[in-house]
């Protein structure tokens, strides 16, 4: 039986988000040609124009073309029978390669294995680990017999672990033995000592009594656990009947995924996503990139746990027919380049510090980026500066800048190969197919002018179901009318491009006045001598908040704070300029590559009291 309750969120702050009904319930009037936004991404080749709303913060992309009603494991069966002898996955570091055709004959083994275990529809299967084969086979099998796939981060310590296995009742773990300095199965073995005496699959742990098998990839001896390649073996003819029978009784609207919130504020949440939200925003994602026009090799450096490897990585290959190149288990600069080059990548990802990282490696000039033509930067504010050394360095031209959060599949808005240059590399682009896009006032909820910020909301088949047996929490996202709040302040220009300012939990309000972080560095970013810079507020008594900028030197560099603060007299106003200048060799990263500002203000804070 499903364990997600059933979500009918009943509005935002005690209302629903305090929207006037004239926002929300009149219907948007067509706007004339010039105002429309045109979109030449669908296989049909059809178009897609925007509704608008005059001199207010909203879009709609309109649907030219359908939604997919596809499950995941018809999406499998669909491009195998297209494709089967194309290459779909490459794991460079384990010398793994696998077409179509081998996948699907793996990934159905698996899917049997998990049958034979106990695995049953609408249970939950942890996958934790970093990329792969062994995590993409999971990631397909579960959802071949109507499981639902648990991603868990690689860098999470015990006490995260157990924390995410209780909040959504894991079944069964598929774990790797280790990642960098944690051991795994210790860490297992700390959160449920029964293991280590049970049968494997009969586990009776007190504290997470719903976890009755884990499963160890690679070789080796783990008491009470499952080898993974056994696992692989263990299917029989009845387990396949049921799999070919789930092909037509699973339904595409099923929750298949839950992937957690980073959890910055409080205990991560777990997102909980259907086959419908995740396949076809895999599916728009590349077909923005034109994935469906010819083959394209992916390099994919982002870990799949995240939603930008597994949704716009291994399962936008699958919908589009193309090949998931992963050079190393995590990323590692060197080694996507290597991939790039060995591979003949035409379609690189990454986030902002990870093309950063790229840019800036002693032998990235010894590398061939020639097969290069699109890819993706996302995950958080794309440097503008970064995005032009991608485009020329690294022979992107054609990069697009994706938005989005977990909680909606995860890409709301998406910039496109025929963007202006300066507009790719300088916004987010607009909605994606079939969503619609508001700039609210946080307070009120009304919509704000054009070129306002404002919280950025949506709507449409990306909004997750809500948050695993937490309807509180999912309350305070999604209101009754079905809106996302996202939580970012953004900008939307009379064209409809939208341009991300911030978090509202980072503005940075010094003496009445509202700052921007992301503007401040992206100004910073021209300076020679900077290779990544962060800015935050933090406390003052007489202004309340002062700017201070984290700053990365490019090797060899050095600078003063005097310096930093003379660049900026004359180009910013006087009260951009950060009061505060760190010279620092790293920022706290999340293992997707995320910054995590709030440990910025807490090591600021802890210094200023010394």
């Amino acid at each position: 039986m499903l364990r997600l309750r059933t979500f009918v969120p009943l509005g935002r702050r005690g209302s629903a988000a305090g929207l006037s009904s004239t926002t929300n319930s009149s219907t948007p009037r067509r706007s004339s040609r010039r105002d429309c936004y045109h979109l030449p991404v669908a296989p049909t080749g059809r178009f897609l124009t925007t509704s608008c709303i005059q001199n207010q913060s909203y879009r709609q992309a309109d649907p030219a073309y359908p939604l997919l009603g596809k499950t995941i494991g018809q999406v499998v069966d669909d491009t195998t029978e297209k494709f089967p002898d194309r290459e779909y996955v490459v794991f460079s570091r384990d010398k793994v390669r696998r077409t179509f055709s081998q996948f699907r004959e793996e990934c159905d083994r698996l899917a049997a294995g998990l049958l034979a275990i106990g695995i049953e529809k609408d249970d939950c299967v942890g996958i934790w680990g970093p990329s792969t084969l062994e995590w993409v086979l999971t990631q397909f099998a579960s959802a071949r017999i109507g499981a639902i796939l648990v991603n868990i981060n690689p860098a999470y310590r015990q006490n995260e672990l157990e924390y995410a296995m209780k909040k959504v009742g894991v079944k069964a773990i598929v774990s790797a033995q280790s990642f960098k300095t944690q051991n795994y199965y210790e860490m297992l073995n700390g959160i449920c000592p029964e293991m280590t005496t049970a049968t494997p699959g009969n586990i009776k742990s007190e504290n997470l009594p719903m976890l009755k098998s884990v499963i160890m990839m690679g070789q080796g001896k783990f008491p009470g656990a499952f080898n993974f390649d056994d696992v692989m073996d263990m299917g029989k003819d009845n387990h396949f009947h049921i799999i070919d029978k789930m092909k037509s009784a699973l339904q595409f609207d099923q929750p298949v995924n839950i992937q957690f919130t980073s959890g910055t504020t409080g205990n991560p949440k777990g997102a909980t996503l259907t086959h419908h939200n995740i396949v076809n925003n895999s599916y728009f994602i590349g077909s923005i990139l034109k994935y469906h026009e010819k083959e394209h090799r992916i390099g994919v450096p982002v870990p799949l746990y995240h939603c930008f490897g597994m949704v716009g990585g291994s399962l936008c290959a699958m919908v589009h027919g193309n090949t998931c190149v992963f050079s190393s288990p995590s990323f590692e600069p060197e080694a996507s380049l290597r991939g790039i080059q060995e591979e003949k990548v035409t379609s690189q990802y990454g986030t902002p510090t990870m093309f950063i990282d790229m840019l800036n490696h002693p032998n990235f000039s010894q590398y061939d980026m020639s097969s290069l033509s699109t890819g993706i930067m996302a995950g958080s504010p794309c440097p503008i500066e970064t995005m032009k050394q991608t485009r020329t360095l690294m022979n992107m031209k054609d990069v697009t800048i994706c938005y989005g959060l977990t909680e909606v599949s995860p890409v709301i808005c998406q910039t496109e190969m025929h963007d202006p240059v300066d507009l790719r590399v300088s916004t987010v682009g607009k909605p994606a197919p079939h969503n619609e896009i508001k700039i609210i006032d946080p307070q009120s909820g009304e919509l704000m002018p054009y070129n306002t910020p404002g919280e950025l909301c949506s709507r449409g088949y990306t909004t997750m179901v809500g948050y695993w047996n937490d309807e509180a929490k999912t309350r305070e996202v999604i209101d009754e009318t079905r809106w996302f709040h996202s939580g970012d302040l953004a900008t939307m220009n009379e064209e409809g491009y939208l341009t991300i300012v911030g978090r509202i939990k980072d503005l940075v309000i010094r003496g009445g006045e509202n700052l921007y972080p992301t503007e401040i560095e992206q100004f910073l970013y021209k300076h020679p001598k900077i290779e990544d810079v962060q800015v935050i507020g933090i406390p003052d008594e007489r202004m309340g908040e002062e700017l201070c900028a984290w700053i990365r030197l490019k090797a060899g560099q050095e600078a003063t704070p005097e310096e930093i603060k003379d660049f900026c007299k004359g180009n910013i106003s006087h009260f951009k300029i950060p009061r505060y200048i760190e010279f620092v060799d790293e920022f706290p990263l999340t293992v997707t590559g995320k910054v995590q500002k709030f440990k910025m203000r807490q090591a600021m804070e802890e210094k200023m009291k010394k």
